[in-house]
């Protein structure tokens, strides 16, 4: 989940007074970009980039940085990507190894352009950063591989804590603003790791703002949970540039706390607010639902 754009005329004050700390990013990003790493933080432009990168964290982007779909909410350049990096995996291991980081999180743009759809890469970096002195918990969000469950089963193997995949949306609005994809695929995925046993926590998120009502938000928290979900990022859609399609609402704070209290009555540990991304306060949620 992506967007930048939290100041401008017409906006609620809960979205207007967030600000963007650009100072707090640079000793991060150097590090990152020193290592020819990318992060779907700046290329997804999240409004969290900042927190998160005070922090000394980040969301690896691997698989390079051009995407082969072209949904109507991503900022996230697409087109057609260049070759895969081969060393990409092993500078991703030693960046985490370099930034003593806990919970590491890889996501990657969609490459339907590979014919494992780029989970090869996925099991690389699982490798490496395993092969580490003091291995970190790893967190994947991965494309839906156009329901290739070959390709899920073969991350899953790789042993990552949290295996996440976003719905995005609501199944309604799937034509509209992600027609690429499928809501069924997203929950098969979710499903697959469900049921495969062991302790990889299964994880989703979706946007809201985008025309959804909020009985089909319920119902998609219904769905996440009939597939054994664990753990759902819920954050408003905030459009990037002009070229995304626009905010259709602005949902209140009051209305996301709604919908924490609906997810806790599913027993899913959700995490809902306006600026809540996939990867926000990853390792605060893994562990909660861990304990």
């Amino acid at each position: 989940m992506s967007q930048e754009r939290t100041a401008g005329p017409g906006l609620p004050p809960w979205i207007r007074e967030r600000k963007l700390r650009l100072g707090d990013l640079h000793a991060v990003r150097a590090r990152l970009h020193g290592g020819g790493l990318a992060t779907v933080c700046e290329e997804a432009r999240c409004p969290n980039r900042s927190e998160c990168f005070g922090r000394g964290t980040a969301t690896f982007l691997i698989n390079g940085t051009v995407c082969t779909r072209r949904c109507g909410y991503c900022a996230v350049a697409h087109g057609r990507p260049a070759p895969l990096d081969p060393g990409e995996p092993a500078r991703l291991a030693a960046v985490a190894e370099r930034m003593g980081l806990r919970h590491v999180v890889i996501t990657s743009v969609d490459r339907d352009d590979l014919p494992d759809g780029g989970a090869g890469a996925f099991v690389e970096c699982l490798d490496r950063l395993a092969a580490l002195s003091r291995p970190p918990a790893v967190e994947v969000l991965t494309p839906d591989f156009r329901g290739d469950m070959v390709q899920v089963d073969r991350i899953l193997e790789a042993g990552p804590a949290v295996y996440n995949h976003n719905v995005e949306t609501v199944p309604r609005l799937y034509r509209e603003v992600r027609r690429s994809g499928r809501y069924e695929w997203a929950l098969e995925v979710l499903a697959r790791v469900a049921s495969g046993g062991g302790d990889v926590v299964p994880k989703s998120g979706l946007m809201v703002g985008l025309g959804e009502t909020e009985a089909e938000v319920l119902g998609v928290l219904d769905d996440l949970a009939s597939v054994g979900c664990r753990i759902v990022t819920i954050g408003q859609y905030l459009q990037p540039t002009p070229a995304q399609v626009p905010v259709a609402r602005y949902w209140p704070p009051e209305a996301f706390a709604a919908l924490e209290r609906h997810g806790a009555a599913l027993g899913l540990e959700v995490i809902a607010g306006p600026f809540v991304r996939s990867s926000y306060r990853a390792e605060e949620a893994y562990l909660t639902v861990r304990s």
